[in-house]
């Protein structure tokens, strides 16, 4: 071979490496863009903003109101927020079609639901359709793991099945509120506390018993609510405090909370049900059970919250110009004297009938709790952190309906 032909072959050689490098940096250029600029997320979390919570009570309560009670997680959104739980992805294209599959738990069936996501390259939180056992979560009394299985596809192309173990709270847990996580990384407090009117439940059939027992008193014929004076109303409003004490109510301080975390705030709250059958009560407890036999009379209730307390009030009037409070821990077996030091009133349970030792802590519970509501008046009414001031009124009940129970 002469020395051109040699050089010709090494000029075939050198244009096929090239050929051969140049066609290797294409196809990797093109996997990098493919990667890159792919039309679909290879991967998503299942996510909450609840510490992996979920409280049957904030369920049920908002399942037929458009109430957004709990605020959805910050970013970009689609769905219903109210079902908690959610997939977070990031979009490929615009108008990216997400399809998630929710398999069957006991507190809710096999749920599938499909998205479209209008924006880019863009972060979404995704709240699932989610087909709700409401029998299951209203009588689960006790907090109870379960397996979220979810599977997603991404348009068309399988991501694969995730699982996490969320809790499921009891129906006695109210959610209070929660530190929300912010995308610059630091936490708002949110209150929830508007759950509590959850637990007025002025439509429980135990009701009417409680209310024939009144009757029965004579201390009123009949409950007209706001058709009558305001001194009627009173009246019908002792009538109710008169026979709870009748039934022996004793004053329970347990309030606590299985649950365990700096993410949610709950209280424990016992039903109306509850309450009636074990004549149990605390600051809470009472004042969600005086609540709920007040509007059954057509008489409009405030509950009142500061830290640590809760009380109720009620209007005396239609035009809710006069405004009272009851101290409803008083209604159980309780030591006056804790109350008003300096009266030494408790000395006189054995020298009263029961009558009138019973107008005599109503009238004194009213006395109480005017005091203290007057003293947090101003952060109450503004709904300060911890702090609660709300009618249970109708445009409440548009928002946060009773657990039922």
């Amino acid at each position: 071979m002469t020395a051109l032909e040699i050089r010709i072959q090494r000029r075939k050689l050198l244009w096929r490496i090239t050929a051969v490098v140049l066609s290797l940096t294409m196809l990797v250029g093109g996997i990098t863009y493919v990667v890159m600029k792919r039309p679909f997320a290879d991967d998503y979390e299942l996510v909450d903003q609840l510490g992996g919570n979920l409280f049957p009570s904030a369920i049920l309560s908002v399942a037929t109101t458009n109430t957004q009670v709990i605020p959805p997680m910050s970013g970009e959104y689609v769905g219903n927020p109210k079902s908690c739980v959610a997939i977070k992805l990031k979009s490929g294209h615009a108008n990216t079609v997400v399809r998630i599959e929710l398999a069957e738990t006991p507190f809710y069936a096999r749920s599938v639901s499909t998205f479209v996501l209008p924006k880019e390259h863009t972060e979404y939180i995704i709240y699932p359709d989610i087909l709700w056992r409401y029998n299951a979560l209203r009588d689960n009394e006790q907090a109870e793991p379960i397996s979220v299985v979810a599977n997603v596809e991404v348009d068309g192309k399988d991501l694969g099945q995730k699982v996490r173990t969320f809790s499921v709270r009891s129906i006695n847990e109210c959610l209070l509120g929660f530190n929300k996580q912010l995308p610059d990384g630091r936490t708002r407090y949110v209150s929830t506390r508007l759950f509590y009117a959850a637990y007025v439940n002025e439509e429980n059939p135990l009701i009417d018993k409680v209310l024939r027992e009144a009757l029965n008193t004579r201390i009123v014929r009949r409950f007209l609510g706001y058709q009558s004076t305001p001194e009627m109303v009173d009246k019908q409003v002792y009538a109710l405090w008169y026979v709870l004490q009748k039934r022996n109510f004793k004053y329970s301080s347990v309030s606590y909370s299985s649950l365990s975390s700096n993410v949610v705030y709950a209280q424990r709250v016992r039903t109306f049900e509850d309450a009636l059958n074990s004549s149990q009560i605390n600051c809470v407890d009472g004042s969600v059970l005086f609540a709920s036999l007040l509007r059954a009379i057509n008489i409009t209730p405030v509950l009142v919250q500061m830290p640590g307390h809760m009380f109720v009030g009620y209007y005396t009037d239609s035009a809710k110009k006069n405004l009272t409070f009851l101290e409803t821990t008083m209604i159980g077996d309780v030591d006056l004297d804790d109350y008003f030091p300096d009266e030494k009133l408790d000395s006189t349970r054995t020298t009263k009938s029961q009558g009138e030792m019973s107008r005599l802590t109503f009238e004194k519970s009213k006395e109480y709790a005017l005091r203290e509501y007057m003293r947090v008046k101003d952060k109450v009414q503004a709904n300060k952190p911890n702090y609660l001031f709300v009618e249970i009124n109708k445009n409440v009940r548009r928002n946060v309906q009773s657990i039922g129970k």
